[in-house]
């Protein structure tokens, strides 16, 4: 059974150990185990709505180079970025998500990125300023 609450049977899976050996290796590789925060970034969109494709594209080229130069990516991880397509709030972009908090930020510029690093992503405190949401723990 798949879990108590939907009480759906699980399909049984294939055994696969060359896959998980490589999963295992890539998740070494990437420090998924050590980091602290994610953030989650829309940006380059197919069908941009909540800001300018280029405003999120820049936004993304910034976040990927603050946080290397910052040592807070690369081998040794303590945030992990993801550029998402669309995270469906398709107004005051690029937004961001930051977790494990869930905090949701809008208006995601360079400027404001630079906010969100240094307070919530370093400090673990939230950029009141440009947080709409937050996910209850």
């Amino acid at each position: 059974m798949c879990c108590a609450s939907c009480g759906k049977r699980r399909k049984s899976r294939p055994n696969f150990p060359s896959m998980n050996e490589t999963l295992q290796k890539m998740a070494d590789t990437l420090g998924l185990t050590r980091y602290k925060r994610h953030i989650f970034l829309c940006a380059d969109q197919s069908d941009p709505k909540c800001c300018a494709k280029e405003k999120g594209i820049e936004s993304w080229e910034f976040l990927k180079k603050r946080l290397k130069e910052l040592n807070l990516a690369g081998s040794e991880p303590l945030v992990y970025r993801t550029k998402a397509n669309c995270l469906r709030v398709c107004t005051q972009g690029p937004i961001a998500v930051v977790y494990p908090e869930g905090v949701w930020y809008h208006s995601c510029s360079p400027e404001v990125l630079e906010q969100i690093i240094q307070e919530h992503l370093l400090c673990g405190r939230i950029v009141a300023d440009f947080a709409f949401a937050r996910n209850p723990l």
